[in-house]
């Protein structure tokens, strides 16, 4: 009898804790990004600041925000675990209330604490250009006075950007000192979605990153339709490859083609709901790619 020796490879898996909203139906939040992370082969630890059936958008849902006891208690069973110190970062997304938020952060720094070179990812979910602000009052003063000093990336869209910059955002001279201006307060690297400049074409969007390497912009066809999501995946992916890339400049041109192919999936099958699951192969092999320009 011949017994087969067979070696192993040991797989270096990427870890990233995410702690967003969830819904049932539909995909936002957690919804939107652990799918996408785990697609990419990352190992994704969810905690989830509320559960709702849907997304709110559509008028009605059933559910519950989530409290901070439930975050801590969430986290310190991680940490139990002795999970953190292999923990690579933490992305945060919608905040239910500031007491939530705070939680986010203890957690933020009890990750850090176990393992210093571990990243902070925040989407400072406020709200965008139709809606305007659509967080609970005291969410979006949280994000811009203690969530934003902590964060080592940030992934405003950009009435987001406006709303923590104090200013509109007209022109390429203003967004530059609006994205300086956020630097200066912590965040290393910015992703800036859903841009639209006085020089953006009609059909286009653009989506800026600013860090080390300089500031880039990739420019994608606009599709007529906003979809509920997009900026959780889309935050989600970039943070992903960053930490992979080591490049915001390479996170920003894999994670736009990818968050292009999903929408434009979506679009063209009429999709109200993002067509994660049907299109997940634009996220490991998007069928269009972008490369940034530098600014």
């Amino acid at each position: 009898m011949f017994r087969l020796a067979v070696a192993r490879a040991t797989l270096v898996t990427m870890n990233i804790l995410s702690i967003q909203s969830h819904v049932a139906y539909g995909h936002v939040g957690n919804s939107a990004a652990v799918f996408a992370l785990q697609r990419m082969g990352v190992e994704v630890w969810p905690v989830h600041t509320v559960q709702f059936s849907n997304h709110p958008g559509y008028g009605a849902f059933r559910g519950r925000t989530f409290d901070a006891k439930m975050i801590d208690d969430c986290v310190t069973g991680i940490a139990e675990r002795g999970a953190l110190a292999h923990c690579d970062g933490l992305i945060s997304g919608y905040v239910g209330a500031p007491e939530t938020g705070e939680a986010i952060l203890r957690a933020v720094k009890r990750m850090k604490q176990e393992n210093p070179s571990a990243l902070y990812c925040c989407d400072p979910v406020i709200g965008d250009a139709g809606p305007g602000v659509f967080v609970k009052p005291g969410v979006p003063e949280f994000l811009a006075t203690q969530a934003l000093p902590l964060a080592d990336v940030i992934t405003p869209n950009h009435f987001e950007l406006e709303w923590l910059t104090g200013a509109p955002i007209v022109g390429m001279k203003g967004f530059r000192a609006a994205v300086e201006a956020l630097h200066a307060r912590g965040p290393a690297i910015i992703l800036v979605t859903s841009a639209h400049l006085a020089d953006t074409p009609d059909n286009c969007v653009d989506l800026f990153v600013s860090s080390f390497e300089g500031m880039f912009r990739i420019r994608t066809p606009r599709l007529p339709e906003d979809f509920n999501g997009a900026g959780d995946a889309i935050a989600a992916l970039f943070f992903a490859q960053c930490l992979e890339t080591k490049s915001p400049r390479a996170a920003l041109e894999r994670a736009g083609a990818s968050i292009y192919g999903l929408l434009k999936r979506t679009h063209e099958e009429g999709s109200r709901e993002l067509l994660l699951v049907q299109a997940q192969d634009e996220i490991v092999a998007p069928s269009t790619r972008f490369e940034a320009d530098e600014i």
